[in-house]
């Protein structure tokens, strides 16, 4: 594995969804282009019965790297957790060991030997251990001379037989083979001659590729092993997730059974992205049909890690015997609509907010792949409901949340209460002091009567929320939409950041049963900047996503950690000011209308030395008012400059220029706002 930007191993580098009652309704929204049609599954190439379904399981990288606690006890606590936890139950088999199990140096006979100090009873006994539990071992070595880490550990090129001999004798049930110190040896020969060499053992062993995407091997390696991996590592955050899902959501067609795009293993529960993020993370992840390598350490994980990764539905949309990976169906404006086809002929539907703030996120039944009907039963998989749908598939999805369903044309569906939809119209933008109205809605979207209807709308202690117009209804027929009015305002000295606000919306379904539908949100305090040219880093953001490690004010990106950028450098030219991002990212800020011009000098970092490529935007609310087009790290800084008068948000924007994200490190210098 390595750094996604670099192209040298990072490894080394130690760096309640509850989203509203969703909905369905035929006029709610026109239907929408039919998704892209993967081919049928089809019998595994390598026909020897393994990872039929994707894999499960757990692997340590993401949670120990090199570090000491990686060794024969966590290995069997893990084992240990996956029986106690129910995981096991779920569905999760493998404990995989990843690079640093060995000492860097071979024995007289040129065999690997297990370090003595992380695993004093050798590889078999924790093999014996981890079986015992009926559970797998998996293990890892490197298609070079040697594995990804500093320390030189040895890899198995030109050693393939003899190494997986080893494997085989140990029992290992797993191999994870790496692209580190590779001499230069054709990626195909590499990867072939392992995989001939585990067929030699007698052994099942299901063959993981990890050649980060660089020779495209889902061209070429269904019949040489059961997965590869498509993108460089992924990190725990949010950019990092963002790029790797958009890089494998297109190889859709070359999924299957016994042959499984990998877009690297779960950050869940390590801490770098929140809950919500998480459950995005996981259902995505599911929806693509990748497979589920648990990637924190379960010794220290909090109960809602163990929620998330224990979703037995939405472990059910992954490891459907089907095999489809979902396509995606639409995704304007970071609505995503991502469909899956199921063996029983549902579909699992992921909508799914990259953006910052709440946004309505719609498809069809028909738009997915399901048949014509007279409704349909629409199943929650988070919140464990189901409701029925007259055939429109939506909901208000909160920031950078997914909402996962399974609909199916059930003639059964008359037994679910309506779905209802819940939305809020509106700035959740609020000065302090200042009221803000904001209008409610409850939506009938089922083919049945929403009877008995009432709505509330909630803030933060000290904030005054006060309706003003009815927040009640008898009944609401399908398509009918309860509007309630709602006067907010935060107190006087509120500080400036996020606050919680909260929808609920109750009503009884024709058959007497009562449905509550909760839908969070998120509202913000802001100021306006002051009158006056402000450096941008010098103010407050609403929001800043990046695609490798955080936005940095007055410095270079860095690497993953906050606070390691360089000075800012562009040409050689270096700036005392100024914002330093990845590509993917999105940084905006508040300007209240009050605003009149950006300007920047932007290009690419000098700390890539050649590499990298971007394009830099500038959008004054949902309008782009300047673009460069394409960058690059030769050229020198270009100005750029946009007219935002009349803008409530501005945000810039860098794109990795369409040709993957790979040391793209952006600078926003002197970027300066004048109002």
């Amino acid at each position: 594995m390595r750094h996604p930007h670099t192209r040298t191993p990072r490894r080394r580098v130690l760096g309640t969804l509850t989203a509203a009652l969703l909905c369905a309704a035929a006029l709610a929204v026109p239907a929408q282009a039919a998704p892209a049609q993967a081919p049928a599954a089809s019998a595994p190439a390598l026909g020897d019965g393994l990872a039929l379904t994707p894999p499960m399981g757990f692997n340590n990288w993401n949670s120990t790297h090199c570090r000491s606690e990686f060794n024969e006890t966590m290995v069997k606590g893990i084992a240990d957790l996956f029986v106690a936890k129910g995981l096991k139950n779920a569905g999760y088999r493998y404990v995989n060991l990843d690079d640093c199990w060995a000492l860097p140096q071979r024995d007289a006979d040129g065999k690997l030997v297990p370090d003595p100090a992380r695993f004093p009873n050798g590889i078999k006994a924790v093999a014996d251990y981890v079986h015992s539990k009926g559970l797998k071992l998996g293990i890892y070595t490197s298609a070079g001379t040697k594995t990804c880490n500093s320390a030189g550990f040895p890899g198995a090129l030109g050693h393939e037989y003899s190494d997986a001999r080893q494997f085989a004798d140990w029992g290992v049930d797993y191999l994870k083979y790496d692209n580190c110190n590779n001499q230069g040896v054709d990626a195909k020969q590499r990867y072939t001659t392992m995989r001939d060499a585990l067929r030699a053992t007698g052994r099942p062993i299901v063959y993981s590729i990890c050649e980060w995407g660089e020779n495209k091997p889902w061209e070429w390696a269904t019949d040489v092993g059961h997965l590869w991996r498509t993108t460089g590592d992924i990190s725990d955050d949010w950019g990092s997730m963002l790029s790797i899902l958009k890089q494998n959501l297109p190889l859709a067609p070359y999924a299957g059974p016994g042959h499984w795009n990998d877009p690297d293993m779960l950050e869940v529960g390590n801490g770098g992205m929140t809950d919500t993020e998480y459950r995005s993370h996981f259902s995505l992840w599911s929806v693509m049909a990748a497979p589920l390598l648990i990637g924190t350490d379960l010794r220290k994980a909090s109960q809602t890690t163990f929620d998330i990764l224990d979703n037995k539905e939405v472990v059910a949309v992954d490891q459907d015997p089907l095999g489809k990976q979902g396509a995606v169906v639409s995704s304007a404006g970071g609505r995503w609509v991502i469909a899956k086809e199921m063996k029983d002929g549902s579909r699992a539907v992921a909508l799914f907010n990259e953006s910052g703030t709440a946004q309505r996120i719609a498809t069809t039944a028909a738009a997915v792949g399901l048949p014509d009907a007279p409704a349909y039963t629409l199943r929650d998989l988070w919140q464990h409901s189901s409701y029925n749908t007259a055939g429109t598939v939506a909901a208000t999805v909160p920031a950078h949340a997914t909402v996962l369903l399974r609909v199916s044309a059930d003639p059964r569906w008359a037994a679910n209460p309506p779905a209802a939809e819940l939305g809020l119209d509106g700035s959740p933008l609020l000065e302090a002091a200042t009221p803000a109205t904001l209008t409610s809605t409850v939506t009938d979207l089922g083919r049945t009567p929403a009877r008995r209807v009432s709505v509330s709308l909630a803030g933060p202690a000290g904030w005054t929320v006060r309706p003003i117009s009815s927040t009640s209804a008898t009944a609401l027929a399908t398509g009918q939409v309860l509007r309630t009015g709602w006067r907010v305002t935060a107190p006087a000295g509120a500080p400036t950041g996020s606050y919680g606000l909260t929808l609920q919306a109750r009503y009884r379904s024709p058959s007497g049963q009562r449905v509550t539908g909760t839908l969070p949100l998120t509202a913000s305090v802001v100021v306006r900047p002051p009158s006056g040219t402000s450096y941008l880093s010098d103010l407050d953001r609403l929001s800043a996503t990046s695609g490798w490690g955080p936005v940095e004010r007055d410095t270079s990106n860095g690497e993953s950690d906050p606070g390691d950028g360089h000075p800012i450098t562009i040409g050689g030219t270096v700036y005392a000011k100024g914002l330093g991002v990845h590509a993917p990212s999105d940084v905006s800020f508040y300007t209240g209308k009050a605003c009149r011009t950006v300007t920047a000098d932007v290009g690419v970092d000098d700390e890539k030395g050649t590499k990298g490529s971007v394009t830099f935007e500038i959008w004054a609310d949902g309008t782009k008012v300047a673009s460069t087009g394409v960058l690059t790290n030769a050229m020198p800084a270009r100005p750029v400059s946009a007219d935002v008068s009349g803008a409530q948000v501005i945000r810039l924007v860098v794109t990795d220029a369409g040709d993957g994200n790979d040391s793209d490190h952006a600078d926003w210098a002197d970027a300066r706002v004048s109002c």
